[in-house]
């Protein structure tokens, strides 16, 4: 790991485009040798995709692959370039919502894009809440929050902690910067549409905004062209969110992540089991 962790960090010398290309050529690599992983992301692009042939799922796989692999390379810039570097790679539309971020509760919404470590960066313009997975091993896990700390004061809240400290950082004025989108199981979840397929969804968006009166903020972060850098996109706060029905608020959720994919589909998280959970008496997907 120390070894992989010196590599790491020696990449983040590299000029970016040559960075991003050395990535999506081990991306590439990847598709052919990570079997599993493949057919998890195919799986889940026939679900949500069934419109698109099987060669263009398959093109959008490799891509995702690729793409996945660069955001991991071009990390070694978040975690150790400078940060005046840094910043100057990330292009935000139409601009950070600071005031809006100063005026209450307020929680960003950030998908599982690729890039997702950018838009951290890029909201990084007072402290913040986030949550955090603890790394079995001690030099990654230095490594990760590192990551996360070098850019000003965060509070790191873990699953295992639940939702108390959350609801206090938002009621300290802190951000909380939320990635809900991901199967979790049952547990604080309902089956809600994700691209037409039923998909255990956490109901924690909804739940923490009537809770604490936050807003909700998406952010997403995408690739710009050309290996210029990351475009970090902040939305409108959402209007009327979340309403009485905690499951037409997670639907919406989904619906927004949707138009979002359907913009820069190779850069979402294909990789993961997003339909792992199932209704009862439904078969899994990806046996």
């Amino acid at each position: 790991m120390r070894l992989l962790l010196g590599f790491l960090w020696l990449l983040h010398f590299l000029p970016l485009p040559i960075l991003g290309r050395l990535g999506e050529a081990v991306g590439s690599l990847m598709f052919l040798i990570l079997g599993k992983r493949r057919r998890i992301a195919l799986t889940n692009l026939r679900l949500c995709m069934p419109e698109k042939s099987d060669a263009e799922r398959h093109a959008i796989a490799k891509q995702h692959f690729r793409a996945y692999a660069r955001s991991i390379f071009e990390r070694s810039i978040l975690w150790w370039a400078p940060e005046e570097r840094v910043r100057s790679y990330i292009h935000v539309e139409p601009a950070v919502p600071q005031a809006e971020m100063e005026s209450g509760p307020t929680i960003l919404l950030c998908p599982h894009f690729v890039c997702l470590d950018v838009a951290g960066v890029a909201s990084r313009v007072i402290p913040v809440c986030s949550m955090y997975v603890p790394q079995k091993n001690e030099a990654f896990d230095k490594l990760l929050r590192h990551g996360r700390e070098r850019y000003g004061p965060v509070r790191l809240v873990t699953r295992k902690e639940g939702i108390k400290p959350i609801l206090r950082a938002l009621r300290d004025g802190l951000p909380y910067f939320m990635l809900p989108d991901m199967d979790f199981g049952e547990k604080d979840a309902e089956f809600v549409p994700f691209f037409g397929i039923p998909a255990a969804t956490l109901t924690a968006l909804g739940r923490i905004a009537a809770t604490t009166g936050a807003k909700v903020i998406p952010v997403i972060a995408t690739y710009l062209p050309n290996y210029q850098g990351w475009r970090v996109r902040f939305y409108p706060a959402w209007e009327n969110y979340p309403g009485d029905d905690m499951v037409e608020a997670t639907r919406r959720m989904n619906a927004f992540i949707e138009d979002r994919v359907r913009e820069a589909p190779a850069e979402y998280f294909w990789t993961h089991k997003r339909f792992k959970t199932r209704p009862a008496g439904e078969p899994s997907f990806y046996d």
